[in-house]
């Protein structure tokens, strides 16, 4: 796909987020949700897993060059470890399940 021209938006038939043209070639992407980012940005977080031929020659950001290097802050964080032994309640067990002791969870 050629390179948005300054100015202008285009939106992608797959995923439906827009690209504005920017001086420069920084182009910027207007998620649904979230601020804006970068086609590094959205690389990674969506056009890597396109499969098959005609997906690819729909994306409009199938261009390297356009794209840029892909850090690691593009992708989605992992989700953090929550430790729910503070909150009490025995081993932890489903009702029912070893170590339990077969608590109502509901008191």
């Amino acid at each position: 796909m050629p390179a948005i021209p300054p100015g202008t938006r285009q939106r992608c038939q797959l995923c439906q987020v827009e690209i504005q043209g920017m001086a420069g070639g920084n182009d910027l992407v207007h998620f649904s949700m979230g601020a804006p980012g970068s086609r590094a940005k959205l690389w990674a977080r969506v056009c890597q897993y396109l499969r098959s031929p005609e997906q690819c020659s729909q994306c409009l950001n199938q261009d390297s060059q356009l794209r840029g290097t892909v850090s690691a802050s593009d992708y989605y964080a992992e989700a953090p470890v929550l430790d729910l032994s503070s909150l009490g309640g025995g081993t932890g067990g489903a009702p029912g399940s070893p170590g339990s002791a077969g608590s109502d969870p509901l008191g």
